[in-house]
């Protein structure tokens, strides 16, 4: 990304009377002229003629406000009481909005708004309600996928995953700032969610498939057409099995949800993956598991528990071929259910231990683990030889190093 300080201007004001018992409100219009702006935080602080001392602080984070990205264009931002609370002395409200930018919360703005101080302290704590619109034309803010959360599956993949993979899994390792490659990128939403966030020196994505050349049609679809691509981000047509990468090429190493997919299984490519990768480098990987709930892929033609074990073959066949199908997934809207059959037929059958066991053998030295399971499994017919650790758990998160 580029540097944004530049790119984003406040014009702040306050309404109502600095009064105990009186509404008052902070109200900043926020214009961004870059691209985008991920992780925005917006903090108003109040001060008294001392402006090292801020007699109160309050970010739009701290009462649960997410926003994830804005888009360039106008918002109004309002700081919002009832009831003033705040000591006699008060003259200044101050308006500060944070982005990331290369991985680092970053002040973008700053504005200071002078008023008339309130005419007596109150003894009640004040009750603040945050409000966040577009202006004019920019896209409304109730349009964009992070404010429909985990019903989108742009913002699943987009916002949720890349913070997922760096921030919690991988501790945002600076090792993340450096050279990244990402076997089986798929539509490469991720990788754009990491590349705009975290500010690698240069990330790969590779598919054999070329799903990232729908990027620009689905970033048009999510208000963000305007987008150039970010100068550290390319992507490549590339096989895991195969990389075209020297040895000890990338500081890190990102495999999410493609593992699985590989025909024939993955040895191949998890020692191509510490070929390329540096001695002490650091992987993430999210590997697809076939005998839980949803590792099967085929969960927007049923939503029957664990039903690809439940069912035979060929009546798992009828579910995927004649069910009216509730897309859920990017694959969704392109894939044919010839192309979905196909793919599950092609799943290698991954579990945590096999696979721990696997990553251990070549060398990896597990650094940081997170399953997220099912709240209860319900044994059925076609479900009793299958060990409760290879059902339960939905996801597998790892971080590991290269101990070449």
């Amino acid at each position: 990304m580029s540097d944004v300080s530049n790119d984003v201007t406040i014009n702040a004001k306050v309404s109502g009377r600095a009064i105990n018992g009186e509404p008052f409100s902070v109200i900043a219009n926020v214009r961004i002229a870059c691209d985008i702006v991920v992780d925005v935080d917006v903090c108003v602080d109040f001060f008294s003629d001392d402006p090292t001392i801020a007699l109160h602080t309050r970010f739009t984070s701290q009462d649960g406000w997410d926003i994830c990205w804005l888009p360039k264009g106008e918002y109004q931002i309002r700081w919002n009481t009832p009831r003033l609370a705040l000591p006699t002395n008060t003259t200044r409200a101050c308006v500060r909005v944070f982005g990331r930018v290369h991985g680092v919360k970053q002040m973008l703005a700053v504005q200071n708004v002078a008023f008339v101080g309130p005419a007596n302290a109150a003894t009640t704590a004040m009750t603040i309600v945050w409000e966040l619109d577009a202006v004019g034309t920019t896209t409304a803010i109730e349009s964009l996928a992070w404010k429909q959360g985990y019903k989108s599956w742009f913002f699943q993949h987009f916002d949720h995953a890349s913070r997922t993979a760096i921030e919690y899994v991988c501790g945002d390792s600076p090792l993340m700032r450096g050279r990244v490659l990402d076997v089986g990128c798929g539509d490469g939403v991720t990788d754009l969610g990491i590349a705009l966030r975290y500010g690698p020196k240069e990330l790969i994505g590779i598919d054999p498939f070329k799903g990232f050349e729908r990027l620009p049609q689905i970033l048009a679809d999510h208000h963000l057409g305007h987008m150039a691509m970010p100068k550290n981000l390319k992507f490549m047509a590339e096989d895991g099995n195969a990389l075209p990468f020297a040895d000890n090429s990338f500081d890190a190493l990102i495999s999410w949800g493609s593992v699985e997919h590989m025909a024939g299984g993955y040895d191949r490519a998890l020692n191509e993956m510490r070929r390329v990768l540096k001695p002490d480098g650091l992987l993430f990987i999210a590997p697809g598991l076939f005998y839980s709930n949803i590792g099967h892929h085929l969960g927007e033609f049923s939503t029957e528990p664990f039903f690809h074990l439940t069912h035979t073959h060929d009546e798992v066949r009828d579910i995927v071929f004649n069910s009216t199908p509730q897309f859920m997934d990017r694959s969704g809207l392109f894939a044919k259910r010839e192309e979905y059959w196909q793919w599950y037929n092609e799943l290698n059958k991954i579990t945590v231990p096999k696979f721990d066991e696997e990553l251990r053998a070549l060398g990896f030295e597990p650094w940081r683990a997170a399953l997220r399971c099912e709240p209860l499994v319900e044994y059925r017919k076609g479900m009793f030889e299958h060990r409760i650790c290879d059902l339960a758990p939905n996801e597998l998160y790892s971080s590991w190093y290269n101990r070449k």
